[in-house]
């Protein structure tokens, strides 16, 4: 497996594993939603961010992330890729090359906030509705300065 920048060409292929991927991981949000948020997703989150990808040795896409600045956006992994990690791999890769420290995650999706507790961040704050205005809470989590190498150390370990 290796991580490289997206292109405009690979969007297609990052929102089927990203749609596929809310499907597995998000089940507190209705079709109707995941309808709404996919155009969003492909035509204004995406060309506006730093994409990377994760592909594997037949070069096929089994994950992404999605960074601004010391945030990380979105990480999304297909759903046949998941535990193996290439999750891990992609959030190494951002806070070593960009040295992202936070990220946003809906309170409901309990997955997703205890793998970003054992790589060492933690919630700091909690708002009652998402970016989008909706009623979906986001818990906030930072990762520390003394966990940073602690997660480089787990990721190393684990491969």
């Amino acid at each position: 497996m290796h991580i490289k920048r997206a292109t405009t060409s690979d969007f297609a292929q990052l929102i089927l594993i990203w749609e596929n991927s809310v499907r597995a991981t998000h089940d507190f949000l209705p079709e109707k939603m995941i309808a709404t948020l996919r155009p969003l997703i492909l035509n204004n989150y995406l060309p506006n961010l730093q994409v990377y990808m994760s592909v594997d040795e037949q070069n096929s896409i089994t994950g992404f992330m999605a960074i601004e600045q010391n945030r990380l956006e979105m990480l999304f992994i297909a759903p046949t890729s998941r535990r193996k990690g290439i999750g891990k791999a992609l959030l190494q890769y951002a806070v070593t090359h960009f040295a992202v420290n936070e990220v946003d995650v809906n309170e409901q999706n309990k997955q997703a906030i205890d793998f970003y507790q054992r790589q060492g961040f933690k919630v700091y704050d909690r708002s009652e509705l998402d970016g989008e205005g909706n009623p979906f809470p986001l818990l906030h989590l930072r990762l520390g300065d003394s966990n940073i190498g602690n997660l480089e150390n787990r990721v190393s370990a684990a491969n």
